[in-house]
């Protein structure tokens, strides 16, 4: 029989995605604690997929807090670029030099890269893992996997979101995740259908409540 759980260490440092979580896992009663709160800076990233990574990050927040801890290890995979920049999305850019920020940094590398690419072409996905660990040493962590089809534009849309956000069109929405509500791209996304596919596998095993 599963312990309910009344609060996790989420293992990021991404304000954007502490903000996602905490939205979607708050109304369960759960108190959403990022891993700073413990001490906990990002682990190197050493995995070679998404999964691996995830686990790394989720282990580490775990064995810190001593509480359950949930991790996700996401990015963007063009199709024109073999798959780039997929594990290495948030550092696909390297250190800015001149002050801009990461994901000005990573959005202009990407745009440099598809900049003879027409438009048709310009197919990608955002992918999303979550992992989810009782304890440090869980054997058996859930993990749920996601991922969210569009295009890359040829500029920036929009100012909500981070990370590619401005650059990710969805044609049924006939806008850029950048000019979504937060509602709609919880709802939408590969992050938040992943959290929520999540949520119903802990509350089928009475970790968290209905």
């Amino acid at each position: 029989m599963s312990v309910q759980i009344d609060n996790l260490v989420v293992a990021s440092g991404n304000r954007g995605k502490l903000a996602e979580f905490q939205q979607l896992l708050g109304p369960l009663g759960l108190r959403v604690q990022p891993q700073s709160d413990f001490g906990v800076t990002d682990v190197e990233e050493t995995g070679l997929t998404f999964v691996e990574n995830a686990i790394l990050k989720a282990r580490a927040a775990a064995r810190a807090s001593g509480l359950p801890a949930l991790a996700d290890d996401s990015g963007l995979a063009v199709d024109a670029l073999a798959g780039a920049p997929g594990i290495y999305s948030a550092r696909y850019a390297g250190e800015s030099n001149n002050g801009e920020s990461k994901d000005a940094a990573n959005n202009a590398k990407l745009l440099a890269a598809l900049k003879d690419v027409p438009e048709g072409e310009r197919t990608a996905r955002y992918w999303c893992v979550l992992v989810y660990l009782r304890h440090a040493d869980d054997p058996v962590p859930l993990i749920v996997q996601c991922d969210w089809k569009g295009d890359i534009l040829a500029y920036p849309r929009g100012n909500g979101g981070f990370g590619y956000d401005p650059l990710f069109w969805i044609p049924e929405c006939g806008m850029s995740v950048a000019e979504l509500s937060a509602e709609e791209k919880n709802r939408l996304s590969h992050r938040g259908r992943a959290l929520q596919s999540l949520i119903t596998q802990l509350k089928e095993s009475g970790q968290v409540s209905e």
